[in-house]
């Protein structure tokens, strides 16, 4: 019988399988888009960051221009992503520390890009997985819900859930993996509504409604993940 870690590595090869396109779905053509972007985009959804970032970046093209951003012109350009008035503080912060200590260059390790105003463990490691090719796991909403659901962690702090994931895969898959798992939660392992009867991982998920006699199992988590 595999073991756990065997099922998880299954699980990971079945999930490459099923999204070989899996990437980001931020648009950003610099390591500083992707960094701004990545922090708008706190409860807000991809699309509506998408349709901001254009007048943004046309607005502020640099690290220079966003910490010398007028707030209430910034605030007004990214109020459709939502919690405006704190991200805008959040990237004026950031922009003004990249200038002041990295000579206008978004650092490339964990530490420095924590270090900056508005960026935790998961925004640090979106920006260096997709800007830099520096391995790693982002645990947003969908990655934690999907890893307790498939067993591979009983942890609700990303940091945690991160750390699990990263003892059960190697380092280089740790970036399309969280990719695939955004797609899968975002498209079938929904929150309250998974679609398990269309799931390719039905037969291996823990939590999957599908059994062997078609009966309906109750083992799901109900949380109010998004």
């Amino acid at each position: 019988m595999p073991d756990a870690a065997s099922t998880a590595r299954r699980i990971g090869r079945i999930l490459a399988e099923t999204y070989p396109d899996a990437d980001t779905e931020l648009d950003f053509s610099t390591p500083l888009e992707l960094l701004v972007a990545t922090v708008l985009s706190a409860q807000s959804t991809d699309q509506r960051v998408n349709s901001v970032t254009p007048a943004l970046f046309a607005r502020y093209p640099d690290a220079a221009a966003l910490a010398a951003a007028d707030r209430a012109e910034l605030e007004e350009l990214i109020k459709p992503a939502g919690l405006y008035r704190s991200k805008a503080q959040s990237i004026i912060g950031l922009a003004q520390v990249i200038c002041d200590e990295h000579g206008g260059h978004v650092p490339r390790t964990m530490d420095e890009l924590v270090a900056l105003p508005g960026v935790g463990r998961k925004t640090a490691n979106v920006v260096l997985g997709n800007a830099y090719g520096v391995p790693g796991i982002a645990v947003d909403t969908h990655v934690g819900r999907l890893a307790r659901r498939f067993g591979w962690t009983q942890q609700t702090a990303p940091d945690k859930v991160e750390a699990d994931l990263m003892e059960l895969f190697p380092a280089p898959e740790w970036t399309d993996l969280s990719h695939c798992m955004i797609l899968h939660g975002r498209r079938i392992c929904h929150a309250r509504k998974p679609m398990c009867d269309e799931c390719p991982l039905a037969s291996l998920c823990p939590s999957s409604t599908v059994t062997p006699a078609g009966c309906a199992s109750s083992t799901l988590d109900e949380s109010g993940d998004t």
